[in-house]
């Protein structure tokens, strides 16, 4: 006789279980990326507002662009614990609120320390943006794309780049620098949203279990990265490449149109634009033109020499119009980010890949804060001598560039990286 025992129904599995589309998550996290490239490249364009009220001096302004890079740069030590204890989504979620609170302090400060308090809350509430982005992608989609998918990363988010050309600069020519801090509190408000609303991680055979190690032995082991002695060539490139451009085009883009070329804000907000665009592309064509690791490394040194012998050029061109053709070349060869996280990755165990590739996003914001600093203090110093001072700052830069592409060439090199190039001959 059949049964009249009904049959159990199939478990439906929770909702945090479920598939879910990868594609719609990563754009998520993409636009908390994009609120993140608008803030660390605001001060090009509100230099002047920012001088005019506060009375701040070229070492002043250096100083307010450099704390958002020191800022995110130390609190990634804590972001790249918080993500192997937590996951992607809790840490992002706690702390892209800190960057809405320093953007509404900034768009209300009666001061400059209160300026500078808000851009320090932005820059620690930015700083997992990118990496949960490079994680995402390196647990979720195929290994050998990683570059490809990374440089894909850095494009999208170059729409707050986009945001902090032409648009910034018309909303602070009509109203004022305030309303423009505003106006990124919104957007990064929503931002938080959408990730709230979209993203939850998908279990993935390439991400690791939640780290039960307490904080000061997961610090300890972040810092034993330093005893790997290839890891000193790695932080010397990456506290100098992202810089070089951040330093342009974050801080001096706009004095040096408008200094030395009588540009208007709005005009040399277009070339901000102009920039922006390619840097929305080129990270995706470098990641799309990846040598493979036997060449990468040798990539990586020649293309930093080049972007040097930019800064030079740009420091001596006497023209607005080359200078700005210049400057747009600049910004395509500046896309080759994507092959740096690349080598990252293929340089350590995937254990370590996590904490490496904080290390690495700790180094780039690091180096952007102390070459910012330094090229506030540099252009003060020229000025009192009278000397030209965008042509000093970019030769500082130069010189900043091409000192870090030699000892990334003779710094030793990964063990895992000398095998496969010994493998490809």
């Amino acid at each position: 006789m059949p049964s009249s025992t009904p049959s159990t129904p199939p478990a439906v599995p929770p909702p945090a279980q479920r598939h879910r589309p990868l594609w719609p998550m990563l754009l998520a996290l993409l636009a908390g990326f994009a609120l993140s490239q608008a803030f660390r490249t605001v001060t090009s364009t509100l230099a002047r507002g920012l001088q005019t009220e506060f009375g701040l001096t070229n070492a002043d302004l250096g100083a307010f662009a450099g704390l958002f890079g020191l800022s995110f740069g130390i609190a990634q030590l804590l972001m790249g614990i918080a993500l192997d204890k937590f996951g992607l989504r809790r840490t992002i979620v706690c702390a892209l609120p800190l960057a809405v609170a320093g953007a509404l302090l900034s768009a209300l400060a009666p001061s400059y320390h209160a300026l500078m308090l808000g851009q320090l809350l932005i820059g620690v509430g930015c700083s997992p943006a990118f990496l949960v982005c490079t994680l995402f992608v390196a647990r979720h989609f195929p290994p050998e794309r990683f570059a490809f998918f990374s440089g894909l990363c850095l494009g999208g988010g170059g729409l707050g780049l986009l945001f902090t050309g032409t648009p910034l600069a018309w909303v602070v020519q009509t109203w004022n620098w305030r309303i423009g801090f505003l106006v990124l509190a919104v957007l990064c408000l929503l931002a938080w949203a959408l990730i709230y609303r979209l993203v939850h991680e998908p279990p993935s055979p390439h991400a690791p279990p939640p780290s039960q190690e307490g904080w000061g032995e997961a610090l300890l082991r972040f810092f034993q990265l330093f005893a790997l002695p290839h890891t000193w060539g790695i932080v010397v490139l990456g506290m100098s490449c992202y810089a070089a451009f951040l330093s342009l085009r974050g801080l001096w883009l706009g004095p040096l149109l408008m200094g030395r070329f009588d540009f208007s804000l709005v005009e040399a907000g277009n070339v901000a634009l102009g920039v922006s665009l390619i840097s929305l592309f080129a990270p995706g064509l470098f990641g799309r033109l990846d040598p493979g690791v036997a060449r990468r490394r040798k990539w990586l040194g020649r293309a930093s020499l080049a972007l040097a012998g930019f800064f030079v050029v740009l420091a001596w061109t006497p023209w607005g119009t080359p200078s700005v053709v210049l400057i747009l070349l600049m910004g395509l060869l500046s896309g080759y980010a994507p092959l740096q996280y690349a080598d990252v990755r293929a340089s350590y165990p995937a254990a370590l890949t996590g904490r490496a590739l904080s290390l690495f996003t700790m180094a780039m914001f690091l180096g952007v804060a102390a070459m910012q600093w330094l090229t506030g203090v540099v252009a003060t110093w020229a000025n009192t001598l009278g000397w030209d001072v965008y042509g000093v700052v970019l030769c500082t830069i130069a010189a900043w560039l091409a000192l870090a592409s030699l000892a990334f060439r003779v710094l030793p090199v990964s063990p895992l990286l000398a095998r496969a190039d010994a493998t490809s001959r």
